[in-house]
């Protein structure tokens, strides 16, 4: 959430800085103008109405031991003002109430180093690592290597669950295994401590991470008088876990690492990768979350790129970073870096991880503090990222390593997670007649 005293002292300024996410983003502050231009003429009204009342209650104990009618008169004049002041505070409390309403639903600035740009086809490329994959046949993609293999179903996954869900089986759900604990083990040895943290969460807490308000409608929740959400991301309960703390300087940064399932109702993604397994409602994820002191925290952002890259140059993956333009950010980040890998299955690189630093918008709306000099509480900043997908790494694997006989090479550094596997074949499961 941005912060309303700095939008206050300067909205023209936070205006513009918003504009370069796009005229949807601009319109959505503009009501703050009128309603903080209120919230002044209160604060001010109510310093006079209370030092009237303050004046008018010293009277009445001076008229009362003089002149008992004089006082009471005075008394009355002071439940007058007292009134007013109740009356005014409750519309203070209306319209700093109708503020935040209006606050949760705005972006996040950019960073002054974010490039312009409205989509992904501005955003820049800052590096790639490794080189494409030379095969000397027609590459095939993940759907249907995973079908002829055996190891990705998907008729009786829509059965049991509907569309968008997968049944991986046998060394594709050995291979989703391997990939999460290789990439936890990596991320453990490059300082991160691992969580596991509930897969269920409050209003309060989407709200504190930016998915609440605004994307209810990607959110799966449960029914009941106080319902709980399934976590589209392991972003959402980790960076909440220090919600209302004030943190040890000396601890920063905190770095942590966990592997959960995703619930994503992908509800305005109609039409788009509906095979295979980019955009399910279900999926597993390594995330990486940051806290750090505001001065220290783009360097961590490099770091976390680093981070989530390590993974992938273990495994070979052919892959490249991105800089997000203004207008292709997330709703909470200031700046972000997307990892796309290589898919030549689809000639195409797609995105397997995105890092972003959030500053302090997440840590406003969660009261996550740490101490500055003097001792005097300050914002840290969040950061969080991917480390990496997993199911998107299982796609980058498949059709990167395909081979001409159909069979996958399972890459070197992940074998001894995989049993010493060397290479993924054709498998049979049983399968009954449909009636």
């Amino acid at each position: 959430m941005l912060d309303l005293r700095s939008v206050i002292q300067d909205f023209d300024g936070v205006e513009r800085r918003l504009s370069r996410r796009g005229e949807g983003a601009v319109a959505t502050l503009r009501p703050v103008r009128e309603m903080a231009i209120r919230r002044r003429e209160l604060n001010v009204a109510l310093e006079g109405m209370k030092k009237r009342q303050s004046e008018a209650n010293a009277r009445v104990g001076q008229l009362m031991r003089t002149d008992k009618a004089a006082g009471e008169a005075a008394r009355a004049e002071a439940r007058a003002i007292g009134d007013e002041v109740k009356g005014a505070e409750e519309e203070l409390r209306r319209v700093e109430a109708a503020i935040e309403k209006v606050l949760l639903v705005v972006p996040n600035l950019p960073h002054d180093s974010v490039p312009d740009g409205k989509d992904e086809k501005d955003n820049v490329v800052v590096r790639t690592w490794g080189e494409k994959p030379r095969l000397d046949f027609a590459p095939k993609p993940h759907w249907e290597l995973g079908e002829s293999l055996g190891i990705l179903e998907w008729p009786q996954a829509s059965k049991i669950s509907g569309a968008r869900f997968t049944i991986s089986k046998g060394a594709g759900a050995r291979l989703e295994r391997a990939l999460a604990s290789f990439f936890i083990d990596t991320h453990l040895s490059r300082g991160y401590r691992e969580v596991l943290p509930p897969y269920l969460v409050t209003a309060e807490t989407m709200t504190g991470t930016g998915q609440l308000p605004k994307f209810e409608e990607d959110l799966f929740r449960t029914q009941g008088e106080t319902p709980l959400y399934l976590i589209p991301t392991a972003e959402v309960p980790v960076t909440n876990m220090h919600r209302d703390e004030i943190l040890d300087p000396a601890d920063l940064p905190i770095r942590y690492c966990a592997w959960t399932p995703c619930f994503r109702a992908e509800a305005g993604a109609a039409g788009k990768d509906t095979r295979g397994l980019i955009r399910q409602h279900q999926f597993h994820k390594v995330e990486l979350v940051k806290f750090s002191r505001p001065e220290e925290s783009m360097a961590e952002l490099e770091r976390m790129v680093d981070d989530a890259q390590e993974v992938l140059r273990r495994l070979g993956l052919h892959h490249r970073v991105v800089e997000l333009c203004a207008g292709d950010m997330g709703f909470s980040a200031a700046k972000t870096y997307d990892l796309e890998v290589w898919l030549p299955g689809q000639e195409a690189f797609r995105e397997i991880s995105s890092c972003s630093n959030c500053e302090d918008f997440q840590a406003r709306r969660i009261r996550v503090r740490t101490r500055g000099e003097g001792g005097k509480p300050r914002l840290v900043h969040t950061l969080n990222g991917s480390g990496v997908a997993v199911g998107r790494t299982v796609v980058a694997i498949l059709e990167q390593c395909q081979q001409a006989d159909g069979s996958v090479v399972i890459p070197e550094a992940l074998r001894p997670y995989m049993g010493g596997l060397e290479r993924i074949v054709p498998e049979k499961f049983p399968r009954g007649v449909e009636r």
